[in-house]
Parts: C-alpha cells; sequence; structure tokens
C-alpha cells in the first residue's frame, strides 16, 4: 500500500495530472502513464493514482491489477521527482498480465513521462 502522503484521491486531482497544459504521457499496450507538476505543491512528495475502468474486467480483476500496480509503483516513488503527480492508467490487456509483465511495461513508461516533464519544463 501506498503512504497517504503519496496517494491522488480527489478527482480535480486526477483531472490536473491528465489534462493540465504541462502534462504528459506515455503509453503501452498494457498501461498509459500521465505526469504532471504542480506549482503548489513544488517539495512535497509525489502523488500517484490509478485508474482501472470496467473494460480491464469485474471488480476482482479490477482490485487484482490495481494492487499489483501499487505494489509494482511502490518500489519507484524514490525516483519521482517532488511535487510530480502521476495517474497510472490499466489497458484491457493489464487484466491477464502477470506481476512481471505489468512492471517491466509500469517502469520505462513512468521514467519516459517524467523525462519528458523535465524536457517541457
Amino acid at each position: 500500500m501506498l503512504p497517504a502522503p503519496n496517494r491522488l484521491r480527489e478527482r480535480s486531482e486526477f483531472a490536473s495530472a491528465i489534462r493540465a497544459p504541462g502534462a504528459t504521457r506515455a503509453g503501452s499496450r498494457i498501461l498509459v502513464v500521465h505526469a504532471n507538476v504542480t506549482d503548489p505543491r513544488a517539495g512535497l512528495p509525489p502523488r500517484v493514482g490509478f485508474v482501472v475502468s470496467k473494460a480491464v474486467g469485474n471488480a476482482v480483476v479490477r482490485n487484482r491489477t490495481k494492487r499489483r500496480l501499487r505494489a509494482a509503483i511502490a518500489t519507484q516513488l524514490t525516483g519521482i521527482p517532488d511535487g510530480v503527480d502521476i495517474v497510472v492508467r490499466a489497458q484491457p490487456a493489464a487484466a491477464t498480465a502477470t506481476f512481471a509483465e505489468l512492471s517491466e511495461s509500469l517502469i520505462p513508461l513512468l521514467h519516459k513521462a517524467i523525462r519528458r516533464l523535465q524536457v517541457a519544463s
């Protein structure tokens, strides 16, 4: 489980990370990673949120997918700069992916989105 300061919770926070003018994204067949830096949060720990829609599967499959994604990103929190909000959106292919496949897809996408943020800044 992610520590409380590292979680996105409000709809507006998710929307800001996805739709803000400076937001970036990187995607694959399994996942899409959105990233955004917000000025008021500069210096605060990075926050992460997950979007797993009904297209991924039933409630059991969606919750399993979210648990696996949380575990995969928890190991990467130290590599995310402060003040960055990340939203990880699972594609339907994530339902059948193993933990190793999710991790192998998530880590490069995360680094790519963050790198694009720094280039855009």
